[in-house]
């Protein structure tokens, strides 16, 4: 009865890890098809878990067949962690620590456009902070979409990000108060590249975040336009970033934000195709693509 016992805990750890949304999501962001695996490891222990169980309290006959299950679990463990270490994503030494800013209008606008590219730079050991300049309330609940915005910038290791309340949908009258508050980010934060919207996008609040980070960035030396999903078929990207290994953390990124579910392009068919579709036209399985506004070799290295 013993090993029924220590299987069903082990059984139950695992599940109870996988499925919580802390600790299990912050490990996971580095493991290459994170989704696929957890879906797994939720449906094997499940199965080992009710086994173990029905061992412990049925308590049949046939023991072997109980020690056979403990035994299974513990095998389940151990190709578990196996498995994780060989889709564990790598890490990556850079030459020269660089600081990225990223300047969206909404709050759903960075890990849209670029959350593959902030989690790669993260992860190869460059510092990422995110300004985002109205909460969303026009398109969604005020209250929660804030909150979901830092959980995605959380999750994909932004070191900081900050959410203004200028209005939604009308950032075009507050032109000079994104200014300044754009400004005071870049003073702060000295980034040696900053990304933001495309000049090429029909949605109003994208179109004035990307004329007032042109106007506060006026003086820096590169900046790069990323692309949303209501940009104009005049979007021609120059820049592409290999996101192959972190296509399921840009898809997690983007399903943290749940005031937004049901939306086309926040479903991870969406997500998928358009890197596969930019990962194409790069020559590579999966892409996310920018335009150049000016890029100074020296400032992004081997970002």
């Amino acid at each position: 009865m013993l090993p029924s016992v220590v299987g069903a805990a082990l059984s139950a750890a695992v599940l109870a890890y996988v499925l919580s949304k802390g600790t299990y999501l912050r490990h996971a962001r580095g493991i290459r098809t994170m989704r696929a695996v957890r879906n797994g490891i939720a449906a094997v222990f499940s199965v080992l878990l009710a086994l173990n169980v029905w061992c412990v309290v049925a308590m049949p006959e046939n023991v072997l067949l109980c020690d056979i299950i403990a035994a299974a679990t513990l095998l389940a463990t151990a190709v578990l962690a196996a498995v994780i270490a060989e889709r564990r994503i790598p890490a990556r030494d850079v030459a020269q620590r660089r600081k990225v800013l990223a300047v969206g209008a909404h709050p759903d606008d960075l890990e849209l456009a670029c959350g593959g590219t902030l989690a790669k730079l993260v992860d190869t050991g460059h510092e990422v902070r995110g300004l985002v300049m109205s909460s969303g309330e026009v398109g969604g609940n005020a209250g929660v979409r804030p909150d979901e915005a830092r959980h995605g910038a959380a999750f994909l290791g932004l070191s900081a990000l900050r959410v203004h309340d200028f209005p939604d949908t009308q950032l075009e009258t507050v032109s000079n108060e994104m200014v300044r508050a754009i400004e005071t980010a870049i003073k702060d934060f000295g980034p040696d590249v900053i990304f933001t919207h495309s000049a090429h996008d029909q949605h109003q609040d994208h179109y004035a975040v990307h004329q007032a980070t042109l106007r506060a960035a006026r003086a820096h030396h590169s900046i790069l336009c990323f692309e949303s999903p209501s940009v104009t078929r005049d979007f021609d990207p120059s820049v592409f970033v290999d996101i192959n290994g972190y296509v399921d953390v840009k898809v997690e990124a983007v399903l943290s934000h749940r005031n937004q579910a049901g939306k086309p392009y926040m479903t991870p068919g969406r997500v998928r195709g358009m890197a596969a579709f930019r990962g194409a036209q790069a020559k590579n399985s999966n892409a996310e693509a920018f335009e150049s506004v000016r890029l100074l070799g020296s400032a992004i290295g081997d970002l």
